[in-house]
C-alpha cells in the first residue's frame, strides 16, 4: 500500500497557485497527491503531472457533485452530471491519475425525508453503464464512496457500495473505502472492508473526528490487516479539510479545529499509519 495527501485539507479548488503543496507533500513521504477539484474547467493537468513527475509521486483525483445528480428523476439533470463526470476523468487522465474518487451520485447533504427508491438505484447504475465508456477510453477508475446517513440518504454502506459494483460490474467502477464514514455506519470496518473486498479500488484514512490519524478511536491494526486479507494494495490517502475554507465549512460540518493546524494532521498523520502498516 501507499499514501496520499488529499488537497482539500489546503483548499477547495486545487489550481496553479497550489502547485508548490505537490513537492511539500512529496517531501514529507507521500506517495501520491490527491487532487480535489468541483469545476474542472482551465485544469491545469500538464503542470500537475509535470510537478509530480519531478517531485517523484503519483497523482489520484477527488471530486463531488456540486449540484449535479446521477440519480435525478430528470434526464436532462443526469445528463449534466454525467457530462460533469466526463470532463473530470479525462482531467485526471491528462494529469496521471487513474482514479477519481468521491460520491459519485448526488450533492453531499441531499436528502428527502425518505429512503432512496428502486428508481433511483437504477437510474445510478443507468449512469455508470453511460459512463463506462469515457472509464475504458482514459483508464481511470471511479471509486465511489459511501457517506454516513447525515451527508447523503443513497449510499451509506460498504456492503451496499459492493451491490452497486456488482451490478454495474465494470471494472473501472469500485469503493472509496473511508474509516470516517464507516467509523459511523459500520459495525465494524473489518468486516465492512472484507464486505467490499476486491471492489476497494481506493481508501481514505480519517480519524474519526477528521482529526490527526491514531489520535482517536479508528481500529487502524484491524483496519489494515483487513485491507492486506482482501489483498488491497492502492493508496490510502489522508483526508481531512481546511477549518477555514468557505466552500467546505458547510458540506462538511467545520466547527473547530480538529489539530494545530491543518497540514499537522497529514504531516503528523503519516508517521502514525505507516508504523501502524508495518506492524500487522
Amino acid at each position: 500500500m501507499k499514501f496520499g495527501a488529499n488537497t482539500l485539507i489546503w483548499t477547495a479548488h486545487f489550481d496553479r497557485p497550489h502547485l508548490d503543496l505537490i513537492p511539500q507533500i512529496a517531501a514529507h513521504g507521500f506517495d501520491y497527491v490527491e487532487v480535489a477539484r468541483f469545476n474542472w474547467d482551465h485544469f491545469p493537468a500538464a503542470e500537475i503531472r509535470k510537478a509530480a513527475e519531478a517531485s517523484g509521486i503519483g497523482v489520484q483525483g477527488c471530486t463531488a457533485m456540486p449540484g449535479l445528480s446521477l440519480i435525478h428523476d430528470d434526464p436532462a439533470e443526469r445528463a449534466k452530471a454525467i457530462d460533469y463526470l466526463k470532463q473530470a476523468a479525462q482531467c485526471c487522465a491528462d494529469c496521471g491519475a487513474t482514479v477519481l474518487a468521491g460520491p459519485l451520485y448526488s450533492p453531499v447533504g441531499t436528502h428527502y425525508g425518505r429512503r432512496r427508491t428502486g428508481e433511483e438505484w437504477k437510474r445510478e447504475i443507468d449512469s455508470l453503464h453511460a459512463l463506462a465508456p469515457t472509464l475504458e477510453a482514459t483508464g481511470v477508475t471511479f471509486a465511489i464512496e459511501p457517506l454516513n446517513r447525515f451527508e447523503t440518504f443513497f449510499l451509506n454502506t460498504n456492503a451496499d457500495a459492493a451491490r452497486l459494483c456488482r451490478e454495474v460490474n465494470h471494472p473501472n467502477v469500485g469503493i472509496l473505502f473511508d474509516t470516517f464514514h464507516a467509523n459511523v455506519e459500520e459495525k465494524s470496518q473489518a468486516s465492512a472492508i472484507r464486505d467490499a473486498g476486491k471492489h476497494i479500488a481506493h481508501v481514505h484514512t480519517c480519524e474519526n473526528d477528521r482529526g490527526i490519524p491514531g489520535t482517536g478511536h479508528v481500529e487502524w491494526p484491524a483496519v489494515f490487516a483487513a485491507l492486506k486479507e482482501v489483498g488491497y494494495d492502492g493508496c490510502c490517502s489522508i483526508e481531512s479539510f481546511g477549518f477555514h475554507i468557505p466552500e467546505l465549512i458547510a458540506p462538511a460540518c467545520i466547527w473547530r479545529d480538529f489539530a494545530p493546524t491543518p497540514e499537522s494532521i497529514a504531516w503528523e498523520g503519516l508517521p502514525f499509519l505507516k508504523k501502524t502498516l508495518a506492524a500487522v
